[in-house]
């Protein structure tokens, strides 16, 4: 298993396919892109399936979400997935994206075998849209989630992130939006993960900040508290359920004592938290012939390190040299 230090196992593995992007988000990176990595730093289709292989078969991992940058850009994508979702014992295989070109994929992804879908939307407002994505592709968006709750790919789940004096003013018609959808509306605390490094508590809408807005216009109950487990989200049922809304308090209200997740970037590195300041490389020793013995070997002492939490509060607190498109949510 890939335990750590301090007892915790990690079962949930998030695989980045890629960091680029189509859109350009504010919290993520600046209007004119990042330098990308060039492809042959890039995992092929053949080097990630084979290290979720060790993952699953080896390692104890359950639990496998593709991610990004923008993981629909990958060529292969589908073919990922379906090699997945044959693996035995068979991961749970959902997939975390921007919603641009679910019309289009969300159906041969189902037929693939993925579980689920996360989609970012932080607005309702197309032009608000433009302002944070530096891109007019709302509507693409909007149409994704549709496609994908067609396609069956259910609970469709949106993230949202709350920026001061942006779009926080949206909390309410956004989970409106989600209960007439039929989608799981997740807020989340903007983290300090920027390319520009501009991240400013004062800035972040809290996760107290969030309940207060929703509390005014819904009924909120707390969700059962033992299921929660390692789950990042505090969930709460709205005007008495069945729908849920959850709120990830990543700064104010770490979780980390309960995490289970491990991360692999698009080049190869393990990261064994999100705000790890170190990575193990496993695309080298792979590339130069290792066994699966010896990767899973490397893995499991990457894990081993974990730190006790994040640290964000901490005054020695660094953030990650990678911006969260380079490292996969």
């Amino acid at each position: 298993m890939l335990r750590d230090s301090f007892g915790r196992v990690a079962t949930d593995l998030r695989v980045s396919l890629t960091d680029k992007c189509n859109l350009r988000c504010t919290y993520c990176m600046p209007p004119e892109g990042l330098d990308w990595l060039p492809n042959a730093q890039l995992l092929t289709a053949d080097e990630i399936v084979r290290l979720v292989t060790i993952g699953v078969e080896r390692l104890g991992v359950t639990e496998v979400r593709y991610t990004g940058g923008e993981p629909l850009l990958r060529r292969e994508l589908v073919e990922i997935v379906a090699r997945t979702t044959a693996l035995r014992p068979r991961p749970q295989v959902s997939l975390t994206t921007n919603g641009i070109g679910l019309t289009r994929l969300a159906r041969p992804l189902a037929e693939a075998g993925l579980d689920r879908v996360n989609v970012s939307l932080d607005t309702l407002d197309r032009e608000v849209f433009k302002r944070l994505a530096h891109r007019d592709r709302f509507t693409d968006v909007i149409d994704g989630l549709a496609a994908a709750h067609e396609a069956g790919l259910r609970p469709v789940k949106v993230n949202t992130v709350l920026m001061r004096d942006v779009n926080d003013h949206e909390a309410v018609p956004l989970l409106r939006f989600c209960l007439e959808q039929g989608y799981e509306l997740r807020f989340i605390e903007q983290m300090p993960l920027d390319a520009q490094h501009g991240w400013s508590r004062e800035n972040m809408v809290t996760a107290d900040e969030i309940l207060d807005r929703l509390t005014g216009s819904f009924d909120l109950t707390p969700d059962d508290l033992e299921e929660r487990g390692s789950a990042p989200a505090e969930r709460f049922l709205v005007d008495g359920g069945p729908a849920r809304v959850g709120v990830i308090g990543s700064v104010t209200r770490p979780f980390c004592g309960a995490c289970d997740r491990v991360r692999l970037t698009a080049d190869g590195q393990v990261r064994n938290c999100l705000f790890a300041t170190e990575e193990s490389d496993l695309k080298t020793p792979m590339r130069a012939g290792a066994t699966d013995e010896e990767l899973a070997a490397r893995w499991t002492a990457a894990v081993a390190r974990k730190r006790a939490g994040h640290g964000i509060d901490d005054p020695s607190f660094l953030q990650p040299s990678r911006p969260m498109s380079a490292i996969g949510g």
